[in-house]
């Protein structure tokens, strides 16, 4: 499981100016924590944690020394979607059945000779308890024709017992389209094809 390090906020200096220090902000909250907790990490620790974990990711936080098992519940980006500018956390407690999502990552998209891939949800919605947490959902498109779709109740997500689906077992989560080559005619083509 990997670990993030972060340390408490002082409330006192806003986050704006933290950011600028080089500061990404956030909350620890849960079911054994009143309130939640301010914290802060640094933006190159963050961005180096968020290339392997994401929304979803059950992770370590190491917060000032206390080792602490939490769920990435919500990143927020900056309005160019390029810098983090806040992580937030969900204490997880055993026996405690989490809301959470699993990233959809499409495999085999270039065994797909004819048609284009489409994947048509990036997210699936679920509750599990902490040992049960999803937090990619693989899927294989290798084997699709043209028209046909992956739902989410082909997953193996939809088959665990300890799963509970938010998101509907009917929605398609990937497909094949036929791919359209209609090119419009230039006005010069249109031109010849009128005289």
């Amino acid at each position: 499981m990997n670990t993030l390090k972060a340390e408490k906020r002082n409330m006192q200096t806003k986050a704006k100016k933290l950011r600028r220090e080089g500061y990404v902000t956030g909350n620890v909250f849960g079911r054994e924590i009143e309130g939640s907790i301010p914290v802060q990490m640094t933006q190159k620790e963050a961005e180096k944690f968020l290339k392997a974990n994401g929304k979803g990711s059950q992770i370590m936080l190491d917060l000032d020394g206390e080792q602490m098992d939490v769920l990435v519940k919500e990143v927020d980006y900056d309005s160019m979607g390029s810098k983090v500018l806040e992580i937030d956390f969900q204490a997880l407690v055993s026996g405690e059945m989490v809301h959470s999502v699993a990233e959809v990552v499409i495999h085999n998209q270039s065994k797909v000779v004819t048609g284009v891939v489409e994947e048509l949800l990036d997210e699936i919605e679920y509750k599990a308890l902490p040992s049960a947490l999803v937090e990619k959902v693989i899927v294989d498109v290798g084997d699709l024709k043209v028209g046909e779709t992956i739902k989410v109740k082909d997953l193996d997500i939809a088959k665990d017992k300890d799963v509970k689906l938010i998101t509907d077992l009917e929605a398609d989560v990937a497909g094949v389209a036929a791919v359209h080559n209609d090119v419009p005619e230039t006005d010069e083509e249109e031109a010849a094809a009128v005289e």
